[in-house]
């Protein structure tokens, strides 16, 4: 069992909820269960919206069901559409890598990703490197200031760590002046998830 103190995804929420609010925009780039979109869609309530992202059917439906029963406003979006402006659960079936396009100039005040697998699913069919750093990047360029990313990065199977070790090369790259970053790993355990995010400077 994960420990209490490596309950990531728990505090990966908790850094997300101190930036988002009511009508805000929120991205999650790893729909798999729905468990981060209906997160999202709570913290930015019923005049928000929230664009959630898979490569996998299974994972979008499962998503919209979740969303469903929690009473969500749920749309299907096309991959090529455009992110409308009513309130509301967009899903998209399709490569995180681009949803630069579908957010076009909109500003987001936060976004997550859970890397790897869809749990229950196909564990062959996984989130990659340059697909993965592609969407990371199109998300920052939109970020608010004061606005958040955090990504949970899951090293267990196989290609894990080396994705891993592209999102930290990712953010270490990011500009001191225009960014603070965070990372959180379980020392002890070399095999558990890992926790990084980015913060836009205010005034970046």
């Amino acid at each position: 069992a994960t420990p209490r103190l490596g309950r990531l995804v728990d505090r990966c929420h908790g850094l997300l909820a101190e930036v988002l609010g009511p009508g805000d925009l929120a991205v999650d780039l790893t729909a798999g269960n729905g468990r981060d979109t209906l997160f999202l869609h709570r913290a930015v309530g019923p005049d928000g919206r929230v664009l959630a992202m898979d490569v996998q059917a299974e994972a979008v439906a499962r998503t919209e069901d979740r969303l469903v029963r929690a009473g969500a406003r749920v749309v299907r979006l096309d991959p090529s559409a455009a992110l409308p402006r009513d309130p509301g659960v967009y899903l998209v079936l399709g490569d995180h890598a681009g949803v630069g396009r579908l957010l076009g100039g909109e500003t987001v005040a936060g976004s997550v990703a859970n890397l790897g697998f869809l749990p229950g699913g196909d564990q062959a069919v996984v989130t990659r490197p340059g697909s993965t750093v592609a969407a990371l990047g199109a998300v920052l360029d939109r970020l608010r200031a004061g606005g958040r990313l955090a990504v949970v990065c899951y090293v267990g199977h196989p290609g894990g760590l080396g994705e891993a070790a592209a999102v930290d090369r990712f953010v270490a790259g990011l500009a001191p002046d225009r960014w603070d970053t965070l990372q959180l790993a379980l020392p002890n355990r070399p095999e558990a998830p890992r926790l990084v995010a980015a913060e836009r400077r205010p005034g970046r």
